[in-house]
C-alpha cells in the first residue's frame, strides 16, 4: 500500500563557508526538509541537473562558477525553478544583480535564521503555486502570441523572446484568472512573497514592459488591463 505521507521538500545548498553550510543543513532539516549540501558553482548546476531538488540557497561568491552564472544557466531553460540567494554584499546594486538575475528572493549575510526559514517557505509555497498549469497546457496562446511557461520563452508584438522569472509569474497569474480583476496585493504577494521593501512602483514597472512585449499600442492596452483601485486583469476573450 502507497504510503500517503507527505514527501518532504529536498533544498540544495550552496556554501563554500563550511561552518554556515553545516549550520544551514542542520537547522533546515529540523525543519523537515531534506537538504544536501555543494560547495561551489559547478556542483550546484550538477545537483541541480539532476531533477532531485525542490529549490536552491545560492551564495552568490563561490570557487569555480559564481552565483549569478548559477542562476543565469538555471534560468535559459527553466524559469519555474526557486532559488535563495545569499551574499555578503548589501549594495543594493548587487541584490538588484541577484533579482535581475533570476534568484527569487536575496537575503543578507549576516542574516537571521527565523527570517531564512520563513523567506524558504514562501518561495516553496510560490514555486507550487507557479507549477500550476494554465488549462493544464505549458503554452498559452492569444491572438497571434503566445507564451510558454515551461521555458519561458514567449512571442510578442516584436517577435520570440524570453521572459524573466518573475515576468513569467506574472503572466501566469493573470492568465490563469483572465477576465478577473487580479489585486496589487495578491501579485505582490504570490510574485514577491510579503516583501515589506516591494513598492507598487516595482509591479508597475513590470506590468509596463510586459505591455511592450505583449501590446501593440502599450499605451492603450487590449490585453493587460488596468482595473482602477483594483489592480491588474488579463483580457477573458483573448
Amino acid at each position: 500500500m502507497e504510503s500517503t505521507e507527505t514527501k518532504k521538500k529536498r533544498i540544495l545548498v550552496v556554501e563554500d563557508e563550511a561552518h554556515l553550510a553545516k549550520g544551514l543543513k542542520f537547522n533546515l532539516t529540523r525543519e523537515g526538509y531534506d537538504v544536501e549540501l555543494a560547495g561551489d558553482g559547478e556542483l550546484a548546476l550538477e545537483g541541480y541537473k539532476t531533477g532531485e531538488f525542490d529549490m536552491m540557497i545560492l551564495d552568490l561568491m563561490l570557487p569555480r562558477l559564481g552565483g549569478l552564472e548559477v542562476v543565469r544557466t538555471i534560468r535559459q531553460n527553466d524559469v519555474r525553478f526557486p532559488v535563495l540567494m545569499l551574499t555578503a554584499r548589501s549594495a543594493d546594486e548587487d541584490r538588484a544583480s541577484g533579482l535581475e538575475a533570476g534568484a527569487d528572493d536575496y537575503l543578507t549575510k549576516p542574516f537571521h535564521l527565523p527570517e531564512l526559514l520563513l523567506r524558504v517557505k514562501g518561495i516553496l509555497r510560490r514555486g507550487d503555486w507557479y507549477k500550476e498549469p494554465v488549462r493544464e497546457k505549458e503554452v498559452f496562446h492569444f491572438d497571434d502570441r503566445w507564451v510558454n511557461f515551461g521555458t519561458g520563452r514567449a512571442f510578442g508584438s516584436s517577435g520570440e523572446f524570453v521572459l524573466t522569472h518573475k515576468e513569467a509569474m506574472i503572466m501566469n497569474l493573470l492568465i490563469s484568472r483572465r477576465g478577473e480583476a487580479v489585486s496589487r496585493e495578491e501579485l505582490l504577494e504570490k510574485v514577491w512573497g510579503f516583501r515589506p521593501d516591494t513598492e507598487t512602483r516595482t509591479l508597475d514597472n513590470f506590468i509596463s514592459r510586459l505591455r511592450k512585449y505583449f501590446e501593440k499600442k502599450p499605451q492603450n492596452p487590449e490585453y493587460i488591463l488596468t482595473v482602477r483601485e483594483k489592480g491588474y486583469q488579463f483580457r477573458a476573450d483573448a
